[in-house]
């Protein structure tokens, strides 16, 4: 990971004030101040990390985190929200964000959930170039970072990833939501375990048949959720 950061935000004071604070940390910080010109700036830069604000002049910060998620799956994505409604987190993440954070927010906060995200897309390092987990019909090439379905790649983002891959390596075992958070996130998350639900039921819609009735991912009623090794 090259530590490159977008900021998506129309309010400069807001905007300066993370990028302080992200470069403080040692981040390489780009700056929109509109979704039309994040977007240019990520077609034109090698980026990490989108830091996005839900409210922006032109198209709003759901449709950008729609079009930066069609073109780039792996870009990982956090969302600001001035909003304490529900819904309004719960669609940033059907749209693909990876985190969220509302408004106003404590600046260490979001380095940290930054650095968190940015773990989950660091580089291989010394992985082994032959390190593939399968649970057919899946595999999961930990080198590349890609997942197979009958051979064929699953694009998924950085959070579906990294919650598929310790499925795989846990057949059988029933995680309940908190230890999904702590593995996959890596802090003591702030907020609603819908984050969890939102993330399965999108890793669900790539990967089950059907994902009404899902096969692979099975909901344990209480609990939480575990993988069904077909093998």
């Amino acid at each position: 990971m090259n530590n490159s950061i977008l900021i998506i935000e129309d309010e400069s004071s807001i905007r300066k004030f993370i990028k302080i604070n992200l470069e403080r940390n040692g981040f390489n910080v780009f700056e929109a101040g509109s979704g039309e010109e994040g977007i240019n700036i990520a077609r034109k830069e090698k980026l990490d990390i989108v830091v996005l604000d839900i409210m922006l002049p032109g198209i709003d910060g759901f449709q950008v985190c729609k079009i930066l998620r069609e073109e780039f799956p792996r870009l990982g994505i956090i969302m600001l929200t001035a909003k304490t409604q529900d819904i309004d987190k719960i669609m940033g993440l059907e749209y693909g964000t990876d985190d969220y954070m509302t408004k106003p927010f404590n600046p260490t906060e979001l380095v940290l959930r930054v650095k968190s995200l940015g773990r989950r897309m660091e580089s291989i390092g010394n992985i082994d170039v032959n390190s593939i987990l399968s649970s057919a019909p899946f595999k999961v090439d930990i080198y590349s970072r890609k997942f197979y379905k009958d051979d064929k790649e699953i694009e998924l983002t950085p959070t579906e990833y990294a919650i598929a891959k310790i499925f795989i390596e846990n057949p059988g075992r029933a995680f309940k939501r908190d230890e999904i958070l702590n593995q996959v996130w890596g802090y003591d998350f702030i907020g609603d375990s819908k984050i969890v639900d939102v993330n399965i039921r999108r890793l669900r819609a790539k990967i089950e048949d059907d994902p009404s009735e899902p096969i692979f991912i099975q909901t344990v009623w209480g609990i939480g959720y575990r993988w069904k090794d077909k093998s």
